[in-house]
């Protein structure tokens, strides 16, 4: 009955006081829709961002030769370092916690072509593995490069989607033949298309894949551009790398320490940075949005600490007739939470037509898709509750430690 006679003084004072509540209400709306909608953005942001990044591939490390800058065993700094295809199998051999490794021929000197369509791609030699390591996979109908193409040297190609279009357009590309130069290559599967928003040499979608050792007999090259593995987990990526050194040193007569004899790219330490990057940014809108919403507790307060003044008669009688301090507290603690519930609630309704309408802009390349997350509404929820039980609490303290005889005499 005392929730029931709350309720019915709280829709008593809005329709006494419709503007003032009406202007609360959309208060709290207003930070609701603040805090939810810069974290779906931010969220969806880093979503897109870590798609795009795993287009490169999940926890690789690619290696290329490089200088060195210390001299060595009588060997002067300033050396090149050429990795050749005999290094996988050495490695392989030499660290047992690769558990995936692929050399990578590359070459754009030479025209793929078929009919009058041509263009110069990165003509790309690799193990079977590579695709698995690097995210390259096989759309509908087609295949990737596979072991018995690597040991009987196949003339067949895997191409990335975008040259796909170039050379066939609307065609269908699986078991058609296109060019390497004057060399015919039998179109094995094509790209699956992906996003990618980081690279070497040139992107997936623009490459034709070829095997290795096809690579090699028709182009003749002795040394590779990279090499690219993966660790049985991240963890051992650190180690694994000294490991590499080592064993690379020794071949190649340089400074195990010499960090700039051999460039390595830890795609995993850079998915570590970005991972601190995007706390730090989905925290800094979180507080942006935490403090519009601080805002609209602050007016709810205030309106409470006015409602408990044109109440304090009000309050003295009830005192008298038997009521309790906690009674007291409970009856402003509850409009309280009226208001900011119902303020939250029409802001979450607005914040989910927002980030509706967000997610039809032709921006989810760049910004991703805003989503409305269970940390999101988790977040929101607890917040506004915070704000409700700080708002309330000190106008219902006051109304409940009003002297009942200085209340009558109001």
């Amino acid at each position: 009955m005392r929730v029931f006679g709350s309720l019915k003084d709280f829709f008593n004072d809005i329709r006494t006081q419709r503007l003032r509540t009406i202007l609360t209400i959309l208060g709290i709306a207003w930070g609701t829709v603040a805090v939810v909608v810069l974290l779906a953005f931010g969220v969806g942001m880093e979503r897109q961002t870590r798609k795009r990044m795993h287009g490169l591939g999940e926890q690789i490390v690619i290696l290329f030769g490089n200088r060195t800058t210390k001299s060595y065993a009588g060997f002067p700094e300033g050396r090149w370092i050429r990795l050749q295809e005999e290094d996988v199998g050495l490695l392989q051999q030499e660290v047992p916690d690769i558990v995936m490794i692929s050399p990578e021929y590359s070459t754009q000197q030479v025209p793929v072509r078929r009919g009058r369509n041509s263009a110069f791609p990165n003509i790309t030699g690799i193990y079977p593995v590579f695709g698995e390591m690097r995210n390259v996979i096989a759309d509908w109908g087609g295949r990737f490069i596979n072991q018995a193409d690597i040991d009987e040297r196949r003339r067949v190609a895997f191409l990335g989607d975008e040259l796909r279009k170039l050379l066939f357009a609307d065609e269908d590309p699986i078991g058609k033949t296109v060019f390497v130069g004057e060399v015919p290559f039998v179109v094995i599967g094509v790209l699956k298309e992906k996003q990618q928003n980081s690279s070497y040499n040139s992107r997936d979608r623009d490459r034709i894949f070829i095997p290795s050792s096809t690579h090699k007999a028709i182009f003749g090259q002795r040394y590779l551009a990279n090499i690219i593995y993966r660790t049985r987990t991240p963890e051992l990526t650190d180690a694994v790398e000294v490991r590499v050194n080592e064993v690379l040193g020794r071949k190649y007569r340089f400074d195990p320490t010499d960090e700039d004899a051999i460039w390595e790219w830890d795609t995993s330490e850079f998915e570590k940075i970005l991972k601190v990057i995007f706390i730090g940014m989905n925290t800094f809108l979180g507080v942006v949005g935490a403090f519009t919403l601080t805002v609209g507790g602050i007016g709810v307060a205030n309106i409470m600490y006015i409602v408990v003044k044109e109440r304090t008669r009000e309050i003295g009688v009830r005192r008298s007739i038997g009521a309790r301090r906690r009674d007291i507290m409970v009856q402003f603690l509850g409009q309280t939470f009226i208001v900011v519930g119902s303020g939250g609630l029409l802001g979450f309704a607005i914040s989910v037509a927002l980030v509706k309408i967000g997610s039809l802009l032709p921006l989810q390349e760049y910004i991703g898709t805003p989503t409305l997350s269970p940390l999101v509404l988790t977040s929101t929820i607890l917040l506004l509750s915070a704000v409700a039980l700080l708002a309330g609490f000190f106008p219902a303290r006051k109304a409940a430690n009003l002297d009942p005889v200085e209340c009558l005499r109001y």
